[in-house]
């Protein structure tokens, strides 16, 4: 399920390690949402989000999920 992947502009390229920090916090961030009732039509948003956050460095899936949900106003539960 790396729905992720196809937000990714072609001339952006991502090592194994971020790839699987963008697929992990993808994961969380749209179960979260799921689960909390809000809709699917954010997660083009989140994907981008957490996109943005890889190119600067970030390649912790919990911070680049738990970040981006609070960039939208969802605290993110410490299940994940």
């Amino acid at each position: 399920m790396a729905e992720i992947l196809r937000f990714i502009r072609p001339d952006t390229a991502f090592d194994a390690e971020a790839t699987s920090a963008l697929v992990t916090a993808y994961e969380q961030a749209i179960a979260h949402l799921r689960d909390s009732g809000q809709p699917e039509l954010v997660s083009e948003v989140i994907a981008k989000k957490i996109i943005v956050r890889a190119m600067n460095g970030e390649r912790d899936p919990h911070r680049l999920c738990a970040t981006v949900l609070a960039s939208i106003g969802v605290p993110m539960r410490d299940s994940y």
